[in-house]
C-alpha cells in the first residue's frame, strides 16, 4: 500500500499579508494566567509557577466563523486569549532570550467544555475532554511582530455585549516568562502556538451567538455558534 495514502494535511495559520503559513506542530495553553479569571474559578491568584495544558492541532479553526456547538456538554464556554507563535529555537531560556523567539501574534478563543473540564478536576483526571475537542480553538492569522506585545486591550463580545475585558498587562506571568518557563521543559521552536490565558468574565455560549474578540493592534476574530452537529 502506498505510503502516500497515508499523508495528512498540515495544521497552519495564515500569516496577515503574506501567502506564507505558519505550520504548527503543537499547540500549549497557560492556565489561569489573569488574577480575576483565577478568582472566578476558584483559585487565589499568585505567583506560583504557571501551568498548562494542550489542544491537538486539529482543533485550530483559523480564521474563526461558525463553528458548531460541541457534542457533549451543556455548559460551553469562551475564554478569549492573546495567542503567540515562536519563531526561533528556544531551551531553557531566560525571559530576555525567549522574548527574542516571538515570530508574532493573533487573537484566539480557547472554547471549552466547562461541565467536562470540572468533571475532570472533581476526579483528578486530565482536562483534555473539556478542553481539547474539534472546533475548539479559533485563531485569527498570525500578525508578525519582533517584539513580545506586553500590553493592550483584549475583550470579547457576545452579540454586541461586552462579556471580558481586560489588558494584556494584566497577565501574572508575561508573554516572555510563559515562554521561557516553558521552555524548561520542551525545545521550543517554529511550530508552537502558546495560548496565553483569559481575563475573567467567562460564560456559556448558545447556538446563534456571534462573538467577536479583539486585542488591540490584531485583526478580530469573529465566530458563530452553530447548531450542535
Amino acid at each position: 500500500m502506498s505510503a502516500a495514502l497515508f499523508t495528512l494535511p498540515q495544521p497552519a495559520v495564515p500569516i496577515v499579508g503574506e501567502d506564507a503559513v505558519y505550520p504548527v506542530r503543537r499547540v500549549f495553553c497557560v492556565g489561569r494566567n489573569y488574577a480575576g479569571h483565577a478568582r472566578e474559578m476558584g483559585s487565589d491568584p499568585n505567583r506560583e509557577p504557571p501551568f498548562y495544558f494542550g489542544k491537538s492541532p486539529d482543533c485550530l479553526v483559523p480564521g474563526g466563523g461558525a463553528i458548531p456547538y460541541a457534542p457533549g456538554t451543556a455548559n460551553l464556554h469562551h475564554e478569549i486569549e492573546l495567542v503567540v507563535a515562536v519563531g526561533a529555537d528556544v531551551f531553557q531560556a531566560s525571559a530576555a532570550t525567549a522574548a527574542k523567539a516571538v515570530f508574532g501574534h493573533a487573537v484566539g478563543l480557547d472554547m471549552t467544555r466547562r461541565d467536562l473540564q470540572n468533571a475532570a478536576k472533581d476526579k483528578g483526571r486530565p482536562w483534555d475532554l473539556g478542553k481539547s475537542f474539534e472546533f475548539s480553538a479559533p485563531i485569527t492569522p498570525l500578525t508578525r511582530s519582533s517584539q513580545p506585545m506586553l500590553s493592550g486591550a483584549i475583550t470579547l463580545t457576545i452579540n454586541g455585549e461586552v462579556r471580558q475585558r481586560g489588558d494584556i498587562a494584566d497577565m501574572i506571568w508575561s508573554v516572555p516568562e510563559v515562554i521561557a518557563h516553558l521552555s524548561q521543559y520542551y525545545h521550543l521552536g517554529l511550530g508552537d502556538l502558546i495560548y496565553t490565558g483569559t481575563p475573567e468574565g467567562v460564560s456559556p455560549v448558545r447556538p446563534g451567538d456571534e462573538l467577536v474578540g479583539s486585542v488591540a493592534g490584531l485583526p478580530e476574530l469573529r465566530v458563530t455558534i452553530a447548531p450542535a452537529q
